[in-house]
């Protein structure tokens, strides 16, 4: 698999995002600590904090924060060589009989496709060769 070119920064997996609006310390701390250019949400993520949202006994109140979120963030759409990096992904996880959620392989890819080391608590994500976590 060819990595994209690393960069100076981190994507942040949806559960970590979920960590900094509940405002754990120790996220938040860290956030505080990287500068913003350094900090990157894949759209995926975004996707499924707009579900959470939609879902969620406070939609309003919840899309407007997420809204804002997305406004103020660095936001990493998917585009052609991340699909690519998605079929590699995928591909790879199947070999080893280690598949992950769609969306997370989504996930990977676009840190892959950027050189972003991936901040998550998911575990799984360590079973994607070459990912930086």
């Amino acid at each position: 698999m060819v990595v994209g070119a690393e960069r100076s920064g981190f994507l942040l997996d949806s559960n970590v995002i979920v960590a900094a609006f509940e405002e754990e310390a120790g996220v938040l701390d860290r956030l505080r600590r990287t500068p913003t250019e350094q900090i990157f949400i894949p759209a995926v993520a975004l996707g499924e904090l707009y579900f959470g949202a939609m879902k969620s006994r406070r939609v309003g109140e919840n899309l407007e924060r997420l809204e804002d979120f997305a406004a103020a963030s660095n936001v990493l759409p998917v585009d052609e060589t991340a699909a690519r990096f998605y079929g590699e992904v995928r591909n790879g996880l199947r070999r080893i009989g280690h598949p992950i959620l769609e969306n997370d392989i989504w996930i990977a890819a676009i840190a892959l496709r950027h050189g972003l080391a991936l901040v998550t608590r998911d575990s799984h994500f360590g079973h994607v060769a070459e990912l930086r976590i």
